[in-house]
């Protein structure tokens, strides 16, 4: 005897197997109870969850002779032994996909003028319904609208938005919803019991996320790793290798070596992933879902439940989610979407996801905002820990006395500029009001300056626009703001202090700060240029910055 797939073996031959679509199930009891039995019927939903094999049911419950009290088909009797076998005339399944053309509607048409030879209806199952023909539709609504009273019409699709919304007001709409993941794993584990054969939960467990809600999908699945492993205990470790899947301590790995900017390790590390016949596309996809988890750990504290993961993968994730920010999983999460559209058709898969797992580990090739906010703290990490970087800028006052504004150099009491931003002491008394042309120079040193602030506040400063009014000569540099990010600066005169001690150790002038938000700007001077981000990086730590392009 020819072998029988899994899906096909235990496809739901009562209403009671069917699992995950209660709230349908009982209204089709329901309306056979009460002979409330529609002409038409609509069923949604995605592959797997059960569309075809309740519309099946259905037939057989509305015709079969001797149905069970609570409305289920007996299974016995002649009339639903002949539909179970595919020879009842009165039970016509159709394939749309192939018979999708006027032509075939008008038999259709034809046929439903002979009544039923055997039990009371005569049913048409139309399955994939939406690949009919604009003109299909059109010869298919009359007789939709108002068939003989023992003919019922049994839709099914996958794309209910495709289907005409005449056809959709002469149907009773039925939605399948996906399959819930811990149901299919109860209805694997006992049809394993049944068929004898020894699987791990937690390869269950794997094989229904995979399914994705469909419970055709997961039999399928584990039909394909017992094959393989005819005979033998099916582990966890069989199902990753039969369908080219990478385990979670493998995500856990190239996270940190992400996180530690080694390039170098991250490509030998996807090299071995390749070679043990894991599939990119699979690959990207799980790795995407990975950082979700990690990112829904650290949006809640309870999202045990949805993450779906055993206790000790949980503990595995919250601990890696410790390790990274907020916004970094975002900008991971971002280039990984963007590369699960892009891979699908690519050519040269491998180089996309090399491309994308190098851009994880130097934000310098993008110039977003979220990118800009990593660079500066691995930056900032590298100066923590000690890393020397090569001084820029050097110079200082003159012999004269004057200042030299294209060699500038922190000229403040002993102690200079402090480590948290602050200036060290500076005498007021022994210094010279600004001028407008130190003004001027003044902002033209602005990067100098920058570099002397730290933290949030340097890094919002890096993005205002520094300038003076040609009108007034009241030694006043107004720093203009052009986003919400500055607002908590303006109404702080401690920051402007901050500034204005900066720049009296900088050139020996005395200087008013005035920070404002662009919309209430009033200086009219408008030859100042922004200071870019590139060039404000540059400055935060003394170094050369080179920004990379994305090809």
């Amino acid at each position: 005897m020819a072998y029988t797939a899994l899906y096909r073996k235990f496809r739901p031959q009562t209403f009671e197997s069917v699992i995950g679509q209660e709230h349908i199930v009982r209204t089709l009891k329901n309306q056979m109870k009460t002979g409330r039995v529609s002409h038409a019927y609509l069923f949604c939903g995605t592959r797997g969850t059960g569309k075809t094999s309740t519309a099946k049911i259905f037939a057989r419950a509305i015709n079969c002779t001797n149905p069970t009290a609570d409305g289920e088909p007996c299974n016995e009797c002649a009339v639903c032994k002949d539909i179970l076998a595919g020879r009842s005339v009165n039970v016509i399944e159709i394939d749309a996909a192939s018979n999708n053309g006027v032509d075939n509607i008008r038999e259709i048409r034809e046929e439903v003028a002979y009544s039923p030879t055997s039990g009371k209806y005569k049913v048409y199952i139309i399955d994939e319904v939406h690949m009919l023909s604009i003109g299909a539709f059109n010869a298919l609504l009359k007789t939709l609208e108002e068939p003989p009273s023992y003919v019922i019409f049994i839709l099914a699709t996958t794309e209910a938005h495709k289907i005409p919304i005449t056809i959709l007001s002469r149907c009773q709409r039925y939605d399948f919803k996906r399959i819930a993941r811990t149901t299919i794993v109860d209805r694997l584990r006992e049809l394993m019991d049944e068929e004898q054969v020894e699987v791990e939960d937690k390869a269950l467990r794997y094989i229904a996320k995979k399914g994705d809600g469909s419970m055709r999908d997961a039999l399928s699945l584990l039909d394909q790793c017992i094959a393989f492993y005819l005979g033998e205990k099916l582990t966890y470790e069989h199902v990753l290798d039969v369908l080219g899947a990478v385990d979670t301590d493998e995500f856990s790995k190239l996270l940190r070596e992400v996180l530690d900017g080694d390039v170098t390790q991250v490509i030998l590390h996807l090299e071995n992933m390749i070679m043990q016949g894991r599939d990119l596309t699979q690959l990207v996809n799980d790795f995407t879902w990975y950082l979700r988890n990690l990112l829904l750990l650290k949006s809640s504290d309870n999202m045990e439940d949805v993450l779906d993961v055993s206790a000790e993968n949980l503990e595995q994730l919250k601990e890696e989610a410790a390790m990274v920010r907020d916004d970094t999983l975002m900008r991971y999460i971002r280039i990984f979407s963007e590369l699960q559209n892009q891979i699908k058709y690519a050519g040269s898969k491998r180089v996309m996801l090399e491309v994308a797992l190098i851009k994880l580990c130097r934000p310098q090739m993008e110039q977003d905002q979220l990118s800009v906010l990593e660079r500066v703290r691995r930056l900032e990490k590298q100066l923590a820990s000690g890393v020397v970087v090569r001084q820029q800028d050097t110079g200082g006052y003159t012999p004269e006395g004057n200042f030299d504004y294209q060699n500038p150099v922190n000229v403040a009491a002993p102690g200079g500029i402090d480590p948290d931003g602050t200036a060290g002491s500076t005498d007021p008394a022994k210094l010279q009001q600004a001028a407008p042309e130190d003004l001027q120079k003044i902002v033209g040193m602005w990067r100098t300056i920058l570099a002397q602030t730290s933290g949030r506040f340097r890094v919002v400063l890096a993005s205002a626009v520094p300038k003076f009014n040609t009108e007034k000569e009241d030694g006043t540099l107004y720093i203009v703001f052009s986003d919400f990010l500055g607002e908590t600066y303006v109404n702080d005169p401690k920051k402007a202090e901050v500034l204005e001690q900066i720049i009296a150790a900088k050139t020996g002038r005395k200087v008013k700060v005035k920070m404002i938000l662009q919309a209430d700007e009033h200086v009219a001077n408008t030859r100042l240029s922004k200071v870019q981000v590139e060039e404000a990086l540059e400055n935060l730590v003394h170094a050369d910055i080179e920004i990379e392009d994305d090809e």
